[in-house]
């Protein structure tokens, strides 16, 4: 069973991308830290690795995805509430990021998105966990 999860995302500018998800309330481990990554703490169980490109280039042969142009994954995360979910993409867009798509409310489930300093996409959600029915 899996115990974590690590997302590993190539940024242009280590310090602005670092100074971007602070003001969206993300703290980093300084313990895996240095002028070429840096640990984004998510969760008690996930983490994104903000790695320079030249850094990320050293984990794949692949060309690294220009999300001017592409989308490499959509990156979904959950939220306590509506609110919550609307408080995060206004501190994103006041930091630099960019929407890309209207709101969508879905009666269970409300989503808002946007893209990051280096064009990541996030998804951002909450669902009404009265909706979920165990497995």
């Amino acid at each position: 069973m899996v115990k974590g999860i690590f997302v590993n995302l190539p940024v242009k500018n280590l310090d602005s991308s670092i100074a971007f998800f602070k003001s969206l309330g993300f703290t980093f481990n300084a313990q895996f830290t240095d002028e070429t990554a840096t640990c984004m703490v998510m969760s008690d169980t996930i983490y994104a690795m903000l790695l320079t490109e030249a850094k990320f280039k050293e984990f794949t042969p692949r060309n690294i995805c220009d999300t001017s142009k592409d989308v490499e994954v959509l990156l979904a995360i959950s939220l306590e509430s509506r609110e919550a979910v609307d408080a995060l993409v206004s501190k994103a867009v006041a930091a630099g990021g960019k929407t890309y798509s209207e709101p969508k409310d879905h009666g269970f489930m409300y989503q808002q998105a946007f893209h990051d300093l280096d064009g990541h996409a996030w998804e951002i959600f909450y669902m009404d966990p009265s909706f979920v029915q165990p497995t």
